[in-house]
């Protein structure tokens, strides 16, 4: 008998993974977290009925997320990731001699443990020794942070549930705060195709739009994501995503992906007409 593995996506759309096996299952006081074997994506990670992120497509996710931005700032030296205990986001970042400190933050210690024991090519990125994991706020933590770092990759889950803070008004301006002059942020912006996660899409867009001078948004195929279509925000204090973007200086950097590529990075922030309508709608309201 066939075992599925199944998320709903609306009221109206599910999407089944068929599985072999649970290998993990745990709650900690902030969300249930659950580990499968499935032929199709390998292992994958699921936290609270919703897929974070599997074997099979979770470099196109990391790739885009951190080469993104480093392709465009100079000089990065210090990076906080806010989430992140899995360490894909940390593993991309450590093809960069020359950033000095990553300080993850992941306030779920139990996701870490889980991600240690079930994603070890994942979690390898947190034994970096520029790596610092703390297990605190996010919210909390960025208060203490002013004109300190260059880079911020807002790795959280999900807008809604334990995640929620990470996607306040509150939350940018603090952003903005522990931000040097010329610093960037990045963040997951969620998937604009269904009605149902058309508002979250659009509330980030314009919390954004309104804290940062310069802000962008790009885009990726990640199949266990809703629709199999997802969004990135870029949002810096000075840099523009296109007209700053090196590519040569990158290039030779020969850092090797799966996914990202420089010739994508600028089709990635070429968006569908409706994605376009529903941004521009964002930034003009009052």
């Amino acid at each position: 008998m066939a075992y599925w593995y199944e998320e709903m996506h609306t009221g109206n759309v599910k999407m089944g993974i068929r599985v072999e096996k649970q290998l993990c299952s745990e709650t900690s006081e902030y969300q249930r977290i659950e580990v499968f074997q499935s032929p199709e994506f390998g292992r994958f990670l699921a936290s609270d009925g919703s897929v974070i992120f599997s074997e099979a497509d979770e470099f196109t996710y990391d790739e885009m997320i951190v080469h993104v931005p480093m392709a465009v700032h100079p000089n990065v030296q210090r990076v906080l990731v806010i989430g992140g205990g899995d360490g894909g986001v940390a593993r991309e970042l450590s093809h960069y001699d020359e950033i000095e400190a990553i300080d993850v933050v992941e306030q779920d210690k139990l996701f870490i443990d889980v991600c240690k024991t079930w994603f070890p090519d994942n979690a390898c990125g947190l034994d970096d020794p520029r790596v610092t994991v703390y297990n605190e706020n996010p919210l909390r933590f960025l208060r203490s942070r002013s004109n300190y770092y260059d880079l911020i990759i807002n790795d959280c889950t999900d807008p809604l549930g334990h995640a929620a803070g990470m996607f306040t008004k509150e939350f940018y301006g603090n952003c903005y705060r522990a931000l040097r002059t010329d610093g960037i942020m990045v963040y997951q912006h969620g998937s604009p195709f269904y009605d149902e996660d058309e508002e979250s899409c659009r509330a980030m867009h314009r919390k954004a739009f309104k804290s940062f001078p310069i802000h962008r948004v790009y885009q990726a195929h990640i199949p266990t994501c809703p629709a199999g279509y997802w969004l990135f925000g870029f949002a810096s204090k000075q840099y523009h995503p296109i007209r700053d973007f090196d590519e040569k200086r990158w290039d030779d950097r020969h850092i090797k992906t799966w996914y990202y590529t420089t010739h994508l990075h600028r089709g990635a922030f070429l968006l569908p007409r409706y994605v376009e309508d529903l941004l521009k709608e964002e930034e003009t309201r009052l």
